[in-house]
């Protein structure tokens, strides 16, 4: 591979959420969250799993904070646990809660890291849920008080709103695999619209109070590819870009949901009823950065079928095709105003374990990356406007479904004693980040 360098403003981080590492999840005042509930149900998590302890984090972050130096990080994101600041999800918030943050935010600060926080990765109050959750349009009322009480409280130019609100429309209301474990599409696409509505609602919180400050959602987009040359692979193509990426974008971009998705939509879903007039407007509120989260893309058949093309990873939904991250950012470029773009999430997971020698040997995971950074460079010499990459995740943490079966960090946490171990994967990082040079 020939040199490729990075401009030397580029912010290179990494990212975690709260319920994935924090742990502690009964102390301090912290509220139930769907996520509580959804992991107590035998069956929902492998193992048994739950993100109780996690990588006890809320303990442990000034030794994460000093592996992050350690590093040489410049950015780290992060997300703040809703029901630790409102533990009934509305109302006043915890004392204790918001300290927590503040020392976080400052010891990045000290240590000459920027925090971009994460007002709701998926973590919702169970308050809230059992009032209706994302399907009661009140949620993004309720979300908008509390990104005020954020905003007001912590000392961050970047924030995210919403991560991944497709994750949160497909896992958790369409196929019932995460919280809150619904499996109907009536009622999914009703909530997305009010995550988007709470996107906007947030938004129009910071530009009102806080000007100078940026904020923007974290979208998980996925290219949509043909796996053959038919008519009918090619309308399959559409239908998915349209449900996968249009039905995000277009709304925050353009104000419109997508029309030929809506229409689908519609004979599913009541959703199109429940947008009222100003809705488009709040959620086009405009974006002032754009986190974008990319893993693998889809290529599909004539029936829409998923075929795949290249290798996957431990978890087979990730596809391995770092060529889909760069023509995700440029098809942002020429399809949608521009705004600029950070690379929120991208990595891969894997077993990793610590060998006898005390290293963890994680050579495909940096393969990974070099490629994914490739794609990177590749679209910032076609003037996408990138300003930062942070690597997922910067611990092993708590992955959902999947328990602790599937180890996304680059630095390797023992469960069992909580010993953090640098991987070869976070060592290679460290050098990229000393150098903005892959080679």
């Amino acid at each position: 591979m020939p040199e490729q360098r990075f401009p030397g403003e580029f912010v290179w981080g990494a990212a975690t959420s709260a319920y994935q590492i924090e742990g502690a999840v009964k102390e301090d005042g912290r509220g139930e969250s769907i996520w509580d509930t959804f992991a107590a149900v035998p069956g929902n998590v492998k193992n048994g799993d739950t993100g109780a302890v996690a990588a006890d984090h809320y303990h442990r972050y000034g030794e994460d904070l000093d592996v992050m130096a350690s590093l040489g990080l410049r950015g780290y994101r992060f997300s703040i646990a809703w029901p630790r600041i409102q533990p009934d999800g509305a109302g006043k918030p915890d004392q204790r809660g918001l300290d927590f943050y503040r020392r976080l935010v400052d010891g990045l600060h000290e240590r000459g890291v920027h925090p971009m926080a994460t007002l709701f990765h998926w973590d919702l109050p169970q308050a809230l849920q059992d009032a209706g959750g994302w399907e009661n349009r009140d949620t993004a009322e309720r979300f908008a008080d509390y990104a005020e009480i954020m905003f007001d409280a912590l000392d961050v130019r970047d924030w995210l709103t919403v991560n991944e609100p497709k994750t949160v429309v497909d896992c958790g209301y369409r196929w019932g695999i995460h919280a809150p474990g619904v499996q109907d599409d009536g009622r999914a696409f009703v909530a997305l619209h009010h995550l988007l509505l709470a996107h906007g609602r947030a938004s129009r919180v910071l530009h009102q109070a806080h000007p100078g400050r940026r904020i923007g959602p974290a979208l998980n987009l996925t290219p949509i590819y043909a796996a053959d040359a038919s008519p009918e692979t090619g309308e399959a193509v559409w239908h998915q870009d349209g449900l996968e990426n249009r039905l995000y974008l277009d709304p925050i971009f353009t104000g419109a949901y997508p029309e030929d998705t809506l229409a689908w939509i519609a004979e599913r879903s009541p959703m199109p009823d429940r947008i009222l007039n100003g809705d488009l407007a709040v959620i086009s509120e405009p974006v002032d950065v754009l986190g974008v989260q990319y893993y693998n893309p889809k290529f599909l058949d004539a029936k829409g079928e998923r075929v795949r093309k290249h290798p996957t990873a431990q978890l087979d939904w990730l596809e391995i095709y770092p060529r889909g991250l760069y023509d995700t950012l440029t098809r942002l470029k020429y399809d949608y105003p521009a705004v600029p773009i950070v690379i929120t999430e991208n990595g891969v997971p894997a077993p990793d374990e610590v060998g006898a020698d005390g290293r963890v040997a994680d050579a495909g995971r940096v393969s990974f990356l070099r490629d994914h950074l490739a794609a990177v460079h590749d679209a910032l010499a076609e003037g996408v406007p990138v300003e930062g990459y942070y690597v997922w995740s910067l611990l092993d943490n708590f992955e959902w479904a999947e328990g602790y079966t599937a180890r996304f960090g680059i630095v390797h946490v023992d469960f069992a004693t909580q010993r953090r171990t640098l991987k070869d994967s976070a060592l290679w990082y460290r050098d990229v980040v000393a150098t903005g040079l892959l080679t």
